[in-house]
């Protein structure tokens, strides 16, 4: 079965993004393991607001939402948006139905590109199966935290971790199910 990777940057207090909905503070002066970890999908889930911001920077990078990424099916994932782009697939209704029916497909893993709203849903449905958490060394103070409010704890066991010279610190945890 493929697995679904939560993979982004967050503050090392906990935020993906400032209060203004900037990503200024994300280093991109190197890899950071993005190329292995691309090598590893064909697929992304991407929420409505995630999905028109990463388009709005598409149409001034080439077409690209992220620079470097292979192609890989795009699973957009609204109740309000009646058409998305030329080869992604617009997901609405039953998502948790249609997200279990897509990991059963044959093919690699599924990269949960953004969205707060589509990943606390998938975190609450257990349908998140590794977080992949690229820590930057900044304390934002506020700003959009990573995770919500739980009724109970998530456990995770660490497959990975990595320094960089730069302070960022590479963290992958699978997420232990019940």
């Amino acid at each position: 079965m493929r697995k679904v990777i939560l993979g982004l940057a967050v503050t090392l207090d906990g935020f993906i993004e400032g209060p203004k909905g900037e990503h200024d503070w994300c280093f991109t002066d190197q890899d950071y393991g993005l190329a292995e970890f691309f090598a590893g999908i064909d697929a992304l889930f991407i929420g409505r607001k995630s999905y028109e911001i990463a388009q709005q920077y598409a149409e001034n990078n080439g077409g690209k939402i992220v620079s470097d990424i292979p192609d890989a099916t795009e699973y957009i994932f609204s109740n309000t948006l009646k058409n998305v782009k030329d080869g992604a697939v617009l997901i609405s209704g039953d998502s948790i139905t249609q997200v279990r029916k897509i990991k059963e497909q044959p093919g690699k893993d599924i990269w949960l590109f953004g969205g707060a709203s589509l990943t606390d849903v998938l975190m609450q449905e257990g349908l998140v199966d590794e977080l992949w958490l690229s820590v930057h060394p900044i304390l934002l103070g506020r700003g959009k935290p990573l995770f919500r409010e739980r009724e109970k704890p998530i456990p995770l066991t660490l497959l990975e971790s990595k320094t960089y010279e730069t302070g960022l610190v590479s963290l992958k945890y699978r997420i232990e199910k019940d």
